[in-house]
């Protein structure tokens, strides 16, 4: 049996009817698939607001909803890093009146002491408990130090091959090993896998420094792989969602939806509906 076919028929053993609706309709699609009891795994699903980089804030927290998930990552395009402080308090107080938690911002690039120091400041005033970051490797001692100072963890996000600052999670964890351990990973599962690496091994590697994953499929494993919806790439997502559970991973699951970005949400929810049929099996 082939890996994509096992993986099919795994899917289909988890209840596939919650994707099959996907295509025709994302608020069917989550009604089939349901939510997920919150024991069965410790980590949550969450949205990467990347996916709704098109759509202003009020419509991304909306779609945000529509999708089930309770937690969302900004970036920059629905909370800016120059916001002022009452922007930031409003843009906070709309995501909390839905109902979501803001719990992280990112990714967020820091080329200057002054980059990593707004990047700080933003973190702090929006009360997010993580940043997800590509500091330069000249600037890991200085970020080193601000984590300390303001006790917010950065998550290093790694960018595939296309990218030399930090392609895979190996290269970050290789240069943050020996600083605070605030300083951790943010892997994105669909660039470790074009890289030609295996996100389930990397999670096993890793684990004592992975904070956050973006996850996504991709349609393969070369540097030419593009976002498809999660169940129809190369991605083993039940081995990676697997091992996640077994190493005991208590952060998020971050849809990062890169496809379609005119109409991201029939493939988020066909994505999301995916994986609760695989978080499902698992329970």
């Amino acid at each position: 049996m082939t890996n994509g076919s096992s993986r099919r028929r795994f899917l289909q053993a988890a209840g596939a009817s919650a994707v099959a609706c996907a295509t025709a309709s994302p608020r069917s699609a989550l009604e089939a698939a349901g939510p997920v009891p919150v024991s069965a795994v410790p980590f949550t699903l969450g949205m990467a607001s990347y996916t709704l980089r098109l759509f202003p804030v009020d419509q991304a927290i909306e779609m945000t909803k529509r999708l089930g998930l309770t937690r969302i990552c900004f970036k920059d395009f629905h909370l800016k890093l120059d916001a002022t402080p009452e922007q930031i308090a409003e843009t906070v107080a709309k995501v909390r009146t839905a109902g979501l938690e803001l719990y992280a911002g990112g990714v967020i690039y820091m080329k200057s002491e002054a980059e990593v120091d707004r990047a700080f400041a933003y973190a702090k005033a929006a009360g997010l408990k993580m940043i997800i970051g590509v500091p330069t490797y000249e600037l890991l001692p200085y970020t080193n130090r601000k984590v300390q100072e303001y006790d917010i963890p950065v998550a290093i996000h790694n960018h595939g091959p296309d990218n030399p600052l930090f392609p895979t999670p190996q290269s970050a964890y290789e240069r943050i090993a020996s600083l605070d351990r605030r300083l951790g990973l943010c892997m994105d599962a669909g660039h470790t896998q074009r890289s030609g690496i295996d996100p389930a091994d990397s999670a096993e590697k890793y684990i004592d420094r992975l904070f956050d994953v973006h996850i996504k499929d991709t349609s393969a494993a070369t540097a030419q792989g593009r976002t498809v919806e999660i169940g129809r790439g190369v991605i083993d997502i039940p081995k990676l969602l697997k091992t996640l559970k077994r190493l005991n991973f208590k952060g998020t699951l971050a849809l990062e939806y890169e496809k379609d970005e005119k109409d991201p949400l029939p493939g988020s929810a066909e994505s999301i509906g995916y994986l609760r049929g695989v978080i499902a099996a698992m329970g």
